[in-house]
């Protein structure tokens, strides 16, 4: 028998699957300690009679809201995109909603908003991206209202979430050493949000390069971006509008990079013939730029997906969320991808020939 609106309920999936309403609760709220036979039984009538859980109901008979929460600072770029919809993905999964909120870390009322979205809410957990992932206002009070979090790619430890993250200054190391490789020496370098931990370690991983192989890096060969395509392009003509300039580019994510190759083309000057560019995170638009852009494979979904794990194990089942102890600080693999961007430099001096031989 079903309720007066013809839609079916947990009583009757609990009759047709011959088990308890409580149960089909601890099936539906995925709460660990159920027997495979009776989940899959659960599991089964459910499909059968079309039922689907009311998440409002949910919430309000337990402490749970079922709701996640993803909060990042910065609009721009591919990265939050497929931040968000690999949380989308995994939080569907296992029966969760995703909230999604820019947060302006710069904003005077930066607390008093995300108190807000905590107590209306009554968020389970949540996922934070740079620059809210280290900002130490959202971080207090999330920590005041015991919502458990994880964060993506922070610049400092902390024993009271675990991170998910690449080692982006090996990475940018590895990347510059591409272009030391190719007979590259003069190279200049574009850094990303100064709020971003992963700018700063990019520009590090460079400066270890150079340094490593005895090249300068001086002041005039690097500019001060924002992670936009807009700031990539007045960096990289300040860059290219120079009288002795770069043979190379290192930028710290793909959005500039493609910048500096579109600005190379408007000043005809080729690439990577007279001029090699490399970029970081192997967003979309590396591959559609020409030349194709050589750079760091970030895996932006992995590390989404690692970060919704550990959130989801944590507040499954229970009422107080657990952290494995040693805290988890998860680094993951990141690959060098070489495209037709970068190549040997033009060995002659002077003009639109390259200028390694006056560095």
């Amino acid at each position: 028998m079903r309720s007066g609106d013809g839609k079916p309920t947990i009583t009757d999936v609990a009759r047709l699957a011959d088990v308890s309403i409580k149960t089909v609760s601890r099936v539906i709220n995925k709460e660990p300690n159920v027997r495979q036979e009776l989940r899959e039984r659960v599991t089964r009538a459910a499909t059968m009679l079309g039922y689907r859980p009311n998440f409002s109901a949910r919430s309000l008979a337990g402490v749970r809201s079922f709701l996640i929460g993803y909060l990042f600072g910065d609009p721009g770029g591919d990265y939050a995109h497929r931040v968000e919809v690999s949380l989308l993905n995994r939080c569907r999964q296992a029966g969760y909603h995703l909230m999604v909120e820019q947060i302006d870390a710069a904003a005077s009322d930066v607390t008093e908003r995300t108190s807000a979205l905590v107590s209306q809410l009554r968020l389970d957990g949540v996922v934070l991206t740079a620059p809210i992932t280290d900002d130490r206002d959202v971080l207090r009070v999330l920590d005041d209202a015991r919502v458990p979090y994880v964060r993506i790619a922070p610049d400092i430890d902390s024993p009271r979430s675990p991170q998910v993250r690449i080692d982006d200054s090996r990475a940018a190391r590895e990347l510059t050493e591409h272009l030391i490789a190719l007979g590259h020496s003069r190279i200049a370098f574009i850094k990303g949000d100064p709020r971003h931990a992963a700018a700063r370690l990019r520009f590090d991983g460079f400066r270890a390069a150079m340094q490593a192989h005895g090249l300068e890096v001086p002041e005039a060969l690097v500019e001060q971006g924002s992670f936009s395509y807009s700031s990539g392009v007045e960096c990289a003509r300040r860059l290219l509008e120079r009288t002795s300039r770069p043979s190379a580019i290192v930028a710290s994510n793909d959005d500039m990079a493609a910048a500096a190759i579109a600005v190379a083309h408007t000043l005809s000057i080729r690439v990577p013939q007279q001029l090699s560019v490399v970029g970081f995170d192997d967003a979309p638009i590396a591959d559609v730029v020409w030349p194709a852009l050589t750079t760091v494979r970030q895996p932006i979904g992995q590390m989404a997906d690692v970060a919704a794990d550990l959130l989801l194990t944590a507040v499954a089942g229970k009422s107080t969320p657990t952290w494995p102890d040693p805290m988890p600080r998860c680094e993951l693999d990141y690959e060098l991808v070489v495209r037709q961007s970068t190549a040997p430099p033009a060995r002659h001096a002077g003009g639109a020939g390259g200028l390694e031989a006056a560095a």
